[in-house]
């Protein structure tokens, strides 16, 4: 089976987030033919197309960490029905400038908890407005909206809930599966 490099971005800038411990989660569940990695956007500046011209090199650092993986997991909290403000920053540097969209024919997938009961349905849906517009074929289905209850996922990734455990451990086996598929009929160099 090949090995296809997925850069993960949480939304949640905060230590402790419980996005954090689901990404945590989702590395340990991942089937062993994805190497998982972190994109950081917590350096960014916000976007301005004032740097268009020339890139600071934090931002020129966080679109080559892009480029160097073949598919993008957003792991994001809902912020007032909307994803966070740094999330969309990073989206924002990672599309421009115009014509050189680090999102184009790159697969991706949402998918993200909080303590509310629609568990960031809402700010899922707003990604995945934002992730068409950037050319990004997305994973529709499973869709995971996850609940999120003390003592769920521990600091370090474990999960309590044997159901909770499997149906992420799936959802990453589709992921997988989906990454397989685009790659193969979308190359990413044409």
């Amino acid at each position: 089976m090949q090995t296809h490099k997925v850069g993960y971005l949480i939304g949640s800038l905060a230590k402790d987030s419980i996005n954090r411990k689901l990404a945590r989660a989702l590395v340990r569940l991942a089937p062993a033919h994805l190497e998982m990695t972190e994109i950081s956007f917590r350096e960014l500046p916000l976007y301005s197309y004032d740097y268009d011209a020339d890139f600071p090199p934090v931002a020129r650092a966080f679109k080559e960490e892009l480029a160097g993986v073949d598919a993008i997991l957003f792991v994001t909290p809902e912020y007032n029905r909307s994803i966070p403000g740094g999330l969309k920053n990073a989206i924002d540097w990672a599309s421009r400038p115009y014509g050189k969209n680090s999102f184009t024919r790159k697969p991706s997938a949402v998918i993200g908890t909080s303590p509310g009961s629609i568990g960031t349905a809402v700010a899922q849906q707003g990604l995945r407005s934002v992730l068409s517009f950037c050319n990004s074929p997305q994973m529709n289905a499973p869709e995971a909206y996850i609940q999120f209850t003390p003592g769920l996922i521990s600091d370090d990734g474990e999960v309590a809930v044997q159901s909770t455990e499997q149906f992420l451990r799936s959802y990453m086996e589709e992921f997988a599966a989906f990454i397989a598929r685009v790659l193969s009929v979308l190359p990413r160099d044409a």
